[in-house]
């Protein structure tokens, strides 16, 4: 299983949003970035994501599961775009905010503290441990 950091401006897709959709699932569309794009195409079934609110909150305020592997948007025919579609595990009883895991020495190297703006972004073992313990999941 890998781990991932996928992040979401809360008012285009917020985890209540994501909590309210039928079977608490929905396809993870809208990723314009080659290298976001790459990343959910190396996603399967199984791995396990934090759901990261971007822009004024930067916090991870839950954890979901890839349903279905990546697949082409059938809305761009011929373009690198697609999606897997993703279901709700749990929201996290601690939120994580970004300045908490920038405070975190073990921490440092993570691409979330590197590279903030990649909107879908790897997550080591060791580090999806660490943040899981910090939000108390």
């Amino acid at each position: 299983m890998k781990y991932w950091l996928i992040k979401t401006e809360p008012g285009a897709w917020s985890w209540d949003d994501q909590m309210k959709s039928p079977k608490k699932q929905t396809e993870w569309d809208g990723v314009k970035n080659h290298q976001a794009n790459n990343n959910i195409k190396a996603m399967k079934k199984g791995d396990r994501c934090f759901f990261y609110h971007s822009v004024k909150e930067k916090t991870i305020v839950g954890i979901v599961e890839v349903a279905k592997e990546w697949e082409p948007d059938p809305n761009q025919p011929g373009e690198p775009w697609g999606y897997p579609t993703v279901k709700a595990v749990t929201a996290v009883k601690h939120l994580v905010a970004l300045a908490d895991i920038k405070a975190k020495a073990s921490l440092k190297d993570m691409v979330l503290v590197n590279n903030s703006r990649l909107s879908v972004q790897p997550v080591k073992a060791s580090e999806w441990k660490t943040i899981c313990k910090m939000a108390g999941v």
